[in-house]
């Protein structure tokens, strides 16, 4: 296993499952969690940024309310999950608070992501909170879910919320030492893969299997995961919760459990998702100086903008046309239409007082954007 796979990665996502969080569903393992905080909290200091994806609080509903199952109706699941969020939440921020950190909630469904305003809005929320210094914890929306909304599991939340923040690496913690040729517990030949590439088909086949009583997911969903994860080259690594120290030993590049690695770096990835996958809805003229300061690799400011054309809403996808007609960039809006033309041909600083607010000083950031010129 490559040490600078993980050793290099300044932003992290850690996801830990039902079966662990709840002690494979006997109630919240305060301990586990206290232990995940002091780790999580020896990485900041040391300056990587870190968001939690912690399932849990449908188990710990169950747990509480005395049910001997998990439910099976979406509508238990939601009442279960509105009473083991609260508790999940309250055991977080006091395992963060020993070492001196916040903690924020924020709970997400399909929805959230789909939807390019709302994609931008969580995006813009988590980078501000890992500027504050603030832990994120992420869970899905189960108190509200339906079955065309769900995630399904939160694995496969994990790779989007990497995707959503051009993580480095996606951890996910489970009761697996990790992914092996076949189930260990059916073959006895099985053994430990190491390192692999994610999105290898055959890796799909060698998980197989499904999820615990606890959980929802199983092998196959973390493997899905990675290859999800990779799109935007983030790397994945797999590995038991129950080791010492697991986050921080992988973090440091340590061979734990099973490492999927992507073969794209994070911004090639996303800037060719910008580029193939998004259709155009509305268009900005720039000035000769905007397009220069694009080539510079500087983001699209308001006073760049000579005209904003087309009906688009925040979080669109627009086009960045130079003053000879030519797409030069294309990437997403932090403003809709109605407000960008508010504000073309304004600096940042008046922003503010001629729409009231400020949701970001650039038009379009430029992690958001793709040169073509």
């Amino acid at each position: 296993m490559s040490k600078t796979r993980l050793a290099t990665a300044k932003r992290l996502v850690v996801k830990v499952g039902s079966a662990l969080v709840t002690n494979n569903g006997a109630g919240l393992d305060l301990a586990a969690i206290e232990d995940w905080a002091r780790q999580i909290a020896t990485l900041r200091q040391a300056g990587r940024e870190i968001i939690l994806v912690s399932s849990g609080a449908v188990a710990c509903g169950v747990q509480r309310l005395g049910w001997g199952r998990r439910p099976k109706t979406v509508h238990e699941k939601q009442a279960a999950a509105a009473v083991g969020q609260a508790g999940l939440v309250e055991a977080y921020e006091a395992a963060f608070a020993k070492h001196g950190l916040h903690t924020a909630q924020i709970l997400l469904t399909h929805d959230d992501l789909a939807d390019r305003k709302r994609y931008l809005n969580a995006r813009s929320t988590l980078t501000t909170l890992l500027e504050l210094g603030v832990v994120p914890i992420i869970n899905e929306n189960d108190t509200v879910i339906t079955d065309e909304i769900k995630f399904g599991d939160n694995d496969t939340l994990g790779a989007l919320v990497a995707n959503l923040i051009e993580a480095d690496a996606l951890i996910i913690l489970t009761d697996q030492i990790g992914l092996f040729t076949a189930d260990p517990r059916k073959d006895p030949s099985a053994t430990l893969i190491r390192e692999a590439i994610a999105g290898d088909e055959s890796l799909e086949t060698m998980a197989g299997g499904a999820g615990t009583r606890v959980g929802t997911g199983g092998m196959i969903t973390k493997v899905i995961a990675a290859k999800r994860a990779a799109r935007s080259g983030a790397h994945t690594a797999i590995a038991s919760g129950r080791e010492i120290d697991p986050i921080i030993r992988l973090a440091a590049g340590e061979p734990v459990g099973t490492l999927l690695v992507a073969q794209t770096q994070p911004l090639a990835a996303r800037k060719q998702w910008l580029a193939d996958h998004l259709q155009l809805a509305g268009r900005l003229l720039l000035d000769n100086g905007a397009v220069n300061a694009l080539k510079a690799g500087k983001s699209l400011l308001p006073i760049g903008v000579i005209a904003a054309e087309g009906e688009f809403e925040r979080g669109s996808v627009v086009a960045c046309i130079a003053p000879d007609g030519r797409e030069i960039a294309r990437g997403l809006c932090n403003y809709g239409s109605g407000e960008a033309r508010l504000i073309t041909r304004k600096s940042t600083a008046e922003i503010e007082t001629i729409l009231g607010y400020v949701d970001e000083p650039e038009f379009i950031h430029r992690d958001n954007l793709i040169l073509f010129a």
